[in-house]
């Protein structure tokens, strides 16, 4: 007898308003699939609805609510997942209409969080998360769940529960916040452990190939698996190529559309990592599609954490997928099967993780943004002039360091604000940039 667990079968719905054409809202629908897929659900059928704007009692409207209801009972599906946020009363709305379990956009990215949580940290964000995102569906939801026995939706919190009230819930959301409170406090301290480390932070949409990245550019262990929130904590290591300066590489967690809000504000302190990096490298999916959507999306998130995006590097990967069809005159090409760079940035690279190709361009990038800051000296100091040895070993990067009857030859790299205290020790300015083809 097969112990092969039966997937959930799901109707996947959308909506398609006057500012959404039907080919956009059947991609995110496909986006939409994914996210059921990786939840562990099985698409059964998919639904658009054509209004000038959502209904407030029913999202869809009440003839739609009805075609749904009898699309589920004729393929068998125990769950509608809707491509956006519902208030509580249209998700009661719709169980009751439809007569069978509801789940939006963010509950279902929340479930998939609840299955990828590992670290305290990411199972402490996803759970204060998951509760906030609870709370105002709290009765309706706990009744319920307690008809339910698990499927997509129902894990976590959720199934351990039941009988919770708002009261205990708001102390246990209290006492999340707090943690996050103290885990922020331990990530200030690992930032400043790094001292003078040049700190490069991977951003970009789920799926894009950050963690692939991040082990190509670290030689790490990240996991790097081809499905969206393959891993959900921040990681960080030293790079493994030559730079002018100690360099850290950070991986943070990916982004999505319409990703919950209270998601975001859950993992604001992984997130941090992008907003106090020295610069970031935001990874696109060249091959997919949708890659100028998912640009889009990345820019906001960071413009909302605040991310300066003059420091800001575009990373346009998986070149070794993409697929031109022809090429004119000027050197831009016709997309076939995937994206092209209809706006490719100056601050650039096109690169694939997986082969290597165009990695050499990316580090000459990062290096020369590590220059900017400051210069590349080499450095004399006599042996009675230790003090000044010291000092330089306090701001600077030492690249290279040897004895002599005589003195101590360092070649380092020494902050801007710094360079004029060692000018006296100088024997050769460096003034060679890393030269970036």
């Amino acid at each position: 007898m097969s112990n092969k667990k039966v997937q959930e079968k799901v109707i996947a719905v959308g909506l398609i308003l006057p500012t959404i054409s039907r080919s956009a809202a059947e991609e995110h629908l496909d986006e939409l699939e994914q996210l059921i897929e990786t939840a562990g659900g099985t698409v059964v059928d998919r639904v658009t609805a054509k209004r000038p704007s959502p209904d407030p009692a029913t999202w869809i409207g009440s003839g739609k609510a009805e075609e749904v209801k009898r699309l589920a009972a004729r393929r068998g599906a125990t769950l509608v997942v809707f491509d956006d946020d519902l208030s509580p009363a249209q998700s009661r709305n719709l169980e009751e209409a439809i007569e069978t379990k509801i789940l939006d956009r963010s509950g279902l990215i929340l479930d998939i969080f609840v299955r990828r949580a590992r670290s305290r940290e990411a199972k402490t964000q996803v759970e204060l998360a998951q509760l906030e995102y609870m709370l105002p569906r709290l009765t309706k939801a706990w009744s319920h769940l307690s008809r339910q026995a698990g499927g997509i939706g129902t894990r976590g919190v959720g199934e351990t529960q039941l009988e919770i009230d708002r009261r205990i819930v708001r102390t246990r959301i209290s006492h999340l916040k707090s943690e996050l409170v103290k885990i922020e406090r331990t990530r200030q301290t690992q930032r400043k452990a790094r001292g003078g480390a040049f700190t490069v932070a991977l951003v970009g949409y789920t799926n894009a190939g950050k963690s692939t990245l991040f082990n190509r550019l670290t030689r790490g262990g990240a996991l790097a698996a081809d499905q969206l929130f393959a891993t959900l904590d921040s990681k960080s290591q030293k790079a493994s190529f030559e730079a002018p300066r100690e360099t850290v590489v950070i991986d943070t967690v990916g982004f999505v559309r319409k990703l919950p809000h209270n998601l975001v504000a859950s993992f604001r302190s992984t997130m941090e990592e992008a907003v106090s990096a020295d610069i970031v490298l935001h990874v696109i999916d060249v091959s997919h599609p949708q890659f100028e959507d998912q640009r889009s999306v990345g820019e906001d998130v960071l413009r909302n954490l605040g991310v300066d995006l003059e420091k800001v590097i575009e990373v346009y990967n998986k070149v070794d997928r993409q697929i031109l069809s022809r090429e004119d005159g000027e050197g831009s090409s016709t997309p076939v099967g995937g994206g092209f760079f209809t706006s490719l940035r100056t601050n650039a690279a096109k690169i694939s993780a997986l082969t290597g190709k165009g990695i050499d361009r990316l580090v000459g990038l990062i290096a020369n943004a590590e220059l900017e800051g400051g210069e590349v000296l080499d450095l004399e100091f006599p042996h009675d002039d230790s003090r000044m040895l010291a000092r330089l070993h306090e701001v600077a990067t030492i690249h290279h360091q040897r004895q002599t009857d005589m003195s101590t030859l360092v070649t380092a790299w020494v902050p801007k604000e710094s360079a004029q205290i060692f000018l006296p020790y100088s024997a050769t300015l460096l003034l060679n940039r890393v030269k970036v083809s």
